[in-house]
């Protein structure tokens, strides 16, 4: 009888338990590659099969920062149907929104915290923190549960549309009574009745004519100015 060693058989246990798993967002990007800098990674929230392109912000407060909005130039519309805000538009390196199906995924794995930076077409800059986000699955309307404000000199505009469902152009969610906050606010949102804050809104240099319509964050420059620059960004929470 030939003698087979044990490890003829465990090798492709050993080989599979030593594989390096994908990274889920950017904190598991900086866990492995701990000298990273900020750009564009491949995570794969779902399974290791399907990657998302996504930009990490390595620097900010320790980094680890999985960006899941940005806007900086007018490049991109953001007026856009239900179906694009699920799956997610624009592109990492520039303007665009991850898309709920995704922020779900990542928010959903462990608790994350929020940061919110903004900047006005004068430089001023500010920020809002929170210590705990979320965003529910599609069958509860992607309700977003946020919490924990720590004022950056923005002030706190988000507060309002906690626990409210993402209502777009074509799928109204809102409490509104004399509308669709989609059409008011030009993008999609976590819209009450309707918003304080609107970071999807039409990019108007400054300006927020239609009134209401901009990129606002109104605790900090009014419903009535459209900021210059707007990013979300989550890691998990200490």
């Amino acid at each position: 009888m030939t003698f087979v060693p044990l490890l003829v058989f465990l090798a492709p246990l050993l080989i599979c338990s030593n594989a390096q798993a994908k990274p889920k967002d950017c904190t598991d990007i900086l866990k492995t590659y701990r000298y990273s800098r900020s750009g564009v990674f491949g995570i794969y929230p779902f399974d290791d099969r399907f990657r998302v392109l996504v930009y990490c912000d390595m620097e900010t407060d320790r980094g680890a920062w999985t960006m899941i909005q940005r806007r900086m130039d007018g490049t991109v519309n953001f007026c856009r149907p239900w179906d694009q805000y699920v799956s997610g538009f624009g592109k990492a390196y520039g303007e665009y929104w991850l898309g709920l199906e995704f922020i779900h995924k990542i928010t959903n794995r462990s608790k994350q915290e929020l940061l919110v930076e903004m900047e006005d077409f004068d430089g001023n800059k500010a920020f809002a923190k929170y210590s705990s986000f979320s965003v529910g699955p599609e069958c509860q309307g992607y309700k977003m549960n946020v919490s924990g404000f720590i004022n950056g000199g923005a002030g706190n505009s988000l507060t309002v549309h906690n626990g409210m469902k993402f209502t777009t152009l074509d799928k109204d969610q809102d409490i509104y009574k004399y509308g669709n906050c989609a059409k008011r606010g030009y993008g999609g949102w976590w819209y009450a009745s309707c918003h304080h804050a609107n970071p999807n809104g039409i990019y108007l240099w400054g300006s927020a004519a239609p009134y209401y319509a901009g990129i606002n964050w109104s605790t900090w420059k009014g419903l009535s100015y459209s900021l210059k620059s707007i990013s979300f960004k989550i890691r998990p929470a200490k």
